[in-house]
């Protein structure tokens, strides 16, 4: 049962543009009350809004910054927001080239980014993907990560599979996967991610636009990103982690899944950080900003403080 739970939420887990060799130049952002001109690279852009002490949010796979905007609403009142958006996803161009991996190279630039911007150990949202790749900034470049806060995400995504998952063990079921999204049509495509969709989210709004940000995302972008967490084991490199952490981890009665299971898997998996904070948010699917809005807003606040 926990199988097939991880496998509705591994369709959504967040992703990020392939990152080229050199690493872009970015202009500082300014801080103004009212959203910013993006800041654009090949590969990723950032829009930046509000003003105060620096919050980085990493969307999931396929998805847009609008999911992170009714948070932004009111943080940007007292923070100044950069919010990713990734190449390739939610009907944005997908970057040139053929860069095999996706999230390790985005992590990359997000970390130029953070530099280029001047930020000083900004603290950093990653959901699902985007928390993989926030893990894997602040694993690489601790210095520059204040605090990082996970949703719905684990250091190997694998893992969900069972205890004894390995990255050689999971290439072949990555490899199936990234030819499925690369090789299915669109119509098949679509019908896949409305029944995927309701796996992932609770809220119809919000699961109307994971659809539609799903469809228009580019198919080796999406199939990539999906190959590339699979086969990508974070678990060693754990203890490299300074930040502060904190993991929202979902969980809901009509999964079926039994609570003690889903909590088991992610104290487990998050157990080699030091001093990690883990929440349960009951009452929601893997899109826990949309499924249980008050609550997510309410630990941000307490993330921050």
């Amino acid at each position: 049962m926990l199988t097939s739970r991880v496998l509705r939420a591994g369709a959504a887990l967040c992703a990020l543009a392939v990152f080229t060799a050199a690493a872009p130049a970015f202009a500082a952002p300014a801080a103004p009350a009212a959203p910013a001109a993006a800041v654009q690279s090949q590969r990723i852009s950032v829009e930046v809004v509000g003003s105060g002490p620096d919050v980085v949010l990493i969307p999931g796979l396929a998805t847009s910054r609008e999911v992170w905007r009714p948070l932004a609403a009111e943080l940007a009142k007292t923070h100044r927001l950069h919010l990713v958006q990734i190449s390739g996803f939610a009907g944005q161009p997908a970057p040139a080239g053929s860069e095999p991996a996706v999230v390790a190279p985005a992590a990359e630039e997000i970390a130029a980014y953070i530099r280029s911007a001047g930020l000083k150990q900004p603290a950093v949202i990653g959901h699902s993907l985007g928390g993989a790749a926030g893990l894997m900034l602040a694993e690489r470049h601790p210095e520059l990560v204040g605090r990082l806060m996970v949703v719905d995400a684990l250091p190997f995504y694998s893992a969900m599979f069972g205890p004894g998952a390995t990255v050689e063990g999971a290439k072949p079921f990555a490899d199936q996967a990234y030819a499925q999204v690369v090789g299915t049509d669109a119509a098949s495509f679509a019908a896949g991610q409305q029944r995927t969709a309701a796996g992932l989210v609770k809220d119809p709004a919000t699961r109307a636009k994971v659809v539609e940000w799903s469809v228009a995302s580019d198919r080796v972008t999406l199939a990539s990103a999906v190959r590339e967490i699979m086969t990508t084991d974070l678990r060693p490199d754990l203890g490299e982690v300074r930040a502060p952490v904190t993991v929202l981890y979902a969980w809901d009665e009509a999964s079926g899944l039994p609570v003690a299971a889903v909590d088991g898997l992610f104290k487990g998996e998050w157990a080699g950080v030091k001093g990690v904070q883990m929440v349960r948010v009951d009452g929601s699917l893997h899109f826990i900003m949309a499924d249980q809005p008050a609550k997510f807003a309410a630990e941000v606040e307490r993330f921050l403080k």
